[in-house]
């Protein structure tokens, strides 16, 4: 088992989602520091001010909704901000945690708003899991599950917390930690899923994948001459 992660190495837990949809996305925002905005990142951006806002306080007799929750996990080495958490009123006092002017117990589950659709990978519902592994280590409590809120759809999908989920996330998160101490972006591929990148341009993964191509055709060819000449050396000797 990996040893915690101090405070000095943590990295943004929403670069996870970065990182399983496209590792060199990831690098050239979190190693680099480069980003551009489009149309999609912009909406958003919108649609976290939203979730964030603070002064839309939802309270009820069995919910309580806290909004931008500050969230760190010396487990996976990770900090960052919670759209939404949500505190479900439960009796069991082993399955939930208590919270500042309530005297029952709670059970927390991250809320992740997503301006679009569901995706056919799971680069969302890493995001929440990794949101929910903070909140367990924080508060000492285990939770089930999630939910992601598709703005396209106005939906939500449940996200559970599956041991498959959970190894993932933490394979996820130490890949970062070795990439980013590295400090090399990876390199990329051309992939249908590059031309709703906001990134694209700056990616440019077509010139990438003729470079790498011509570098391995430079190599293969030096490779070659190499055992022409050690053929020849052996010629000589005999």
């Amino acid at each position: 088992m990996n040893l915690p992660y101090v405070e000095d190495d943590f990295l943004l837990l929403s670069g996870i989602q970065h990182f399983a949809f496209c590792k060199r996305q990831w690098g050239l925002i979190h190693i680099e520091q480069q980003w551009l905005e489009n149309q999609s990142t912009t909406e958003g951006h919108l649609m976290h001010e939203r979730a964030h806002d603070q002064t839309l306080h939802n309270e009820s007799i069995d919910l309580v909704t806290t909004r931008s929750m500050w969230l760190t996990s010396k487990q996976l080495g990770l900090y960052g901000i919670a759209d939404i958490v949500e505190f479900l009123f439960t009796k069991d006092s082993s399955k939930g945690v208590q919270i500042p002017s309530k005297k029952e117990y709670w059970i927390p589950h991250p809320v992740e708003y997503k301006k679009g659709k569901p995706k056919t990978d799971d680069r969302d519902q890493v995001q929440v899991c990794a949101q929910a592994i903070c909140l367990e280590e924080m508060l000492g409590v285990s939770i089930e599950y999630g939910d992601l809120f598709y703005g396209q759809t106005k939906h939500r999908e449940k996200v559970v917390f599956t041991k498959s989920l959970r190894e993932r996330v933490m394979s996820l998160s130490s890949e970062m930690h070795e990439i980013f101490k590295q400090g090399t972006t990876p390199m990329g591929r051309y992939e249908k899923k590059c031309k709703n990148c906001s990134l694209l341009h700056l990616c440019n993964p077509k010139i990438l994948m003729k470079r790498s191509s011509v570098e391995e055709y430079v190599h293969s060819m030096a490779n070659q001459d190499e055992l022409k000449q050690e053929e020849t050396d052996l010629e000589m000797k005999e």
